[in-house]
Parts: structure tokens; sequence; C-alpha cells
């Protein structure tokens, strides 16, 4: 069975510092952003794996990455990670 993860990120320098993201392979997804492959974590590296929720179907795993994104998303992350 192939997973889909909703991850989040903090910054090692800076903890205030987040990312959310969606991969298939968060080893692999890990080390693209501490390497400074993705453009928007490249400044803030090195990065580490605060969260991640692993889903069966991509379009649900979308969908939550895309809550986490928003205001309330946002917010929830705050009071639950």
């Amino acid at each position: 069975m192939n997973f889909h993860y909703v991850y989040r990120l903090v910054s090692l320098n800076n903890t205030e510092r987040h990312y959310v993201g969606l991969t298939d392979d968060l080893k692999l997804r890990l080390e693209r952003h501490n390497n400074g492959e993705v453009s928007h974590t490249a400044k803030r590296r090195p990065w580490r794996i605060d969260s991640a929720q692993a889903f069966t179907e991509r379009d649900k795993a979308a969908k939550f990455e895309a809550y986490l994104k928003s205001h309330s998303g946002r917010e929830f992350a705050k009071r639950h990670f």
C-alpha cells in the first residue's frame, strides 16, 4: 500500500518557523529540504519533522494539507502539534 504524508517541519534555527507539505517519501523530502533544494525552506534550514499524518488517498491528504495552510488550520496546528 502506498501512503501519502502530510508533514509539518520545524526549523532547528528558529522553532517559530514551520512548513507544511505533502509527499509520498518523507525521508527523501526531508533530505531535499535540508539540502536547500526547496526554495520555500532553503533559507531556514536545517529542518526536522515535527509531525506527519499518513493517508491512503492522495486527495484526502491534499485537502488536509490545504487546511493546515489556511488560517484556521494554522491555529489548529498551534494547539495540537
